[in-house]
C-alpha cells in the first residue's frame, strides 16, 4: 500500500512540475519573442545558405537582414551568383546592374622547376606557419604550395600542382576562402568579363636582378608592357591591370606579348578566337592584378 502510494505521489509531482514548465515555456515564448520581418525570412530562401562570409557579413541570416533593411547591394552573394542577385532584387524591389562574376586569381606562375633558392621544410606543413620560416624559398612574395588555400575551399575550386595553388575555373563560385587564408595574399578576386582573362602572374615588388636571382619567371619590373596600352600601369615594380575598361575583345595577345618573361598570361577557358592565335597558350594560374604582401606580417 505504501509503495503504491509513493508511486502515484511522485506521478503526481511530475504531471504538477510539467504542467508548470509548460506554463513557464509559454510565457517565455511571449515576452521574448522577436518578431522575423517576412522579408528576412523570403530572402533566407533565396540564399544558398553557404555561411562562406564572401559577402563581408556573418553569415546568410545577417546579410539577409541587411538586404531588407536596404543597407548593402543584393549582388554580394558569390555562391549564388547572377541568379540569386536577380531573385534577391525582385524581393526588394530595386533594380540589378549586370556584373561580372569574381573569380579567384593566384598571382604566382613560377612551379618548382622555375623556383630558384629553394630549401627543405621540416615544420608544420601549412603556408601560415611555412610564411614565417626563413629561406624556405627564395621569393618572399610566391606561392608556398602547402595547401591553406585548398583546406579553406568547400567548392573543390583549388588544388596544389607542382608546388603552385591553381584555381579550376568549372568549380570556382568566387567565396573569397583562398583569398582570406593566403599568409602572402597573393590570391585576388579577378571580375571575369570572359571565360579567358589576362592577369598579371606575379607578386614579387623587388627589383629587376634581385627577382631574377630567385624565380625564372618574375615580373622584373621593365615597363614594357606598359609602353602601347592604357590598360596596363605601374604600382612599384608590378604591372596592374584595369580591369574596369578592360575589353575582352582587345588586343590583349600583342600586350601580352611584350612581356619577355611570361608574367602576363591568360587563365581560364580559352576562346576560340584566342585558341587560333596562339599555337599554345600559356596554361600556368596567375594571381591578381592587386596582390600584395605589403600587409602581411612574415619574414624570410
Amino acid at each position: 500500500m505504501l509503495t503504491t502510494t509513493t508511486v502515484l505521489l511522485a506521478g503526481l509531482i511530475l504531471s504538477l512540475l510539467a504542467i508548470a514548465m509548460a506554463f513557464v515555456l509559454g510565457w517565455a515564448n511571449q515576452a521574448f519573442h522577436v518578431a522575423v520581418d517576412p522579408k528576412v525570412e523570403t530572402i533566407m530562401g533565396v540564399l544558398p545558405q553557404a555561411n562562406c562570409g564572401a559577402c563581408g557579413y556573418i553569415g546568410c541570416g545577417e546579410y539577409a537582414e541587411a538586404v531588407a533593411k536596404g543597407e548593402c547591394d543584393v549582388t554580394l552573394c558569390a555562391p549564388g551568383g547572377a541568379g540569386c542577385a536577380k531573385r534577391l532584387a525582385e524581393i526588394v524591389g530595386v533594380q540589378v546592374n549586370e556584373t561580372a562574376p569574381l573569380r579567384a586569381v593566384v598571382h604566382c606562375s613560377a612551379g618548382w622547376d622555375q623556383r630558384l633558392q629553394r630549401s627543405p621544410y621540416f615544420g608544420e606543413p601549412t603556408c601560415a606557419a611555412a610564411n614565417l620560416v626563413s629561406g624556405y624559398q627564395g621569393c618572399t612574395y610566391g606561392c608556398l604550395g602547402l595547401r591553406d588555400c585548398v583546406r579553406a575551399c568547400d567548392y573543390d575550386a583549388i588544388d596544389v600542382v607542382d608546388g603552385l595553388a591553381k584555381v579550376n575555373y568549372e568549380n570556382c563560385v568566387g567565396c573569397k576562402a583562398c583569398a582570406v587564408v593566403c599568409p602572402r595574399n597573393i590570391i585576388s578576386m579577378v571580375p571575369f568579363k570572359s571565360e579567358r582573362m589576362l592577369v598579371v602572374a606575379c607578386s614579387n615588388q623587388d627589383f629587376g636582378n634581385e627577382v631574377k636571382a630567385v624565380c625564372k619567371t618574375g615580373c622584373i619590373g621593365c615597363k614594357a608592357c606598359t609602353r602601347k596600352t592604357d590598360l596596363v600601369t605601374m604600382e612599384g615594380n608590378l604591372p596592374v591591370i584595369n580591369y574596369a575598361a578592360y575589353d575582352p575583345a582587345g588586343e590583349l595577345i600583342e600586350i601580352q606579348d611584350k612581356c619577355r618573361m611570361e608574367s602576363l598570361l591568360f587563365i581560364g577557358k580559352p576562346t576560340a578566337a584566342q585558341v587560333a592565335a596562339a599555337d599554345e597558350p600559356p596554361d600556368r594560374v596567375t594571381a591578381d592584378f592587386k596582390t600584395t604582401v605589403d600587409d602581411t606580417e612574415w619574414r624570410g
